[in-house]
């Protein structure tokens, strides 16, 4: 199980990576869908380091593994308010990418828990 954590953590902390840093650079299919879901551009410096200290407590939890759960538990609250808010404003495209997100933060956190 401890092997499984690894992999999906080094995955998903690319991938959040990648997401932040398209939040610091701001490309305009970013801007164009934070528009859409109303959120101020002044936000997207927070998400982005939200996304990164996800992504850095993944990691850090191979080591300590209440901080892998803990940022497993963030980042699981993190993606679902995502959802929330694509739904929100009834954007459907929108909302599965984040809800994989959240359903895989939701299996890092079962295998890091199962694995302490």
């Amino acid at each position: 199980m401890f092997l499984a954590y690894v992999i999906v953590a080094a995955l998903i902390s690319a991938v959040l990576l990648a997401s932040a840093g398209a939040k610091f650079t701001r490309p305009k299919r970013l801007v164009d869908q934070m528009s859409t879901v109303g959120l101020p551009f002044t936000m997207l410096p927070f998400l982005g380091v939200a996304q990164i200290a996800g992504a850095g407590g993944l990691i850090a939890g191979l080591w300590w593994g209440a901080l892998g759960i803990a940022a497993a538990v963030g980042l699981t609250l993190y993606f679902i308010g995502a959802v929330a808010t694509h739904l929100r404003v009834g954007d459907f495209k929108g909302a599965p990418p984040a809800a994989v997100l959240a359903i895989v933060a939701l299996v890092l956190l079962g295998l890091r828990a199962a694995t302490l």
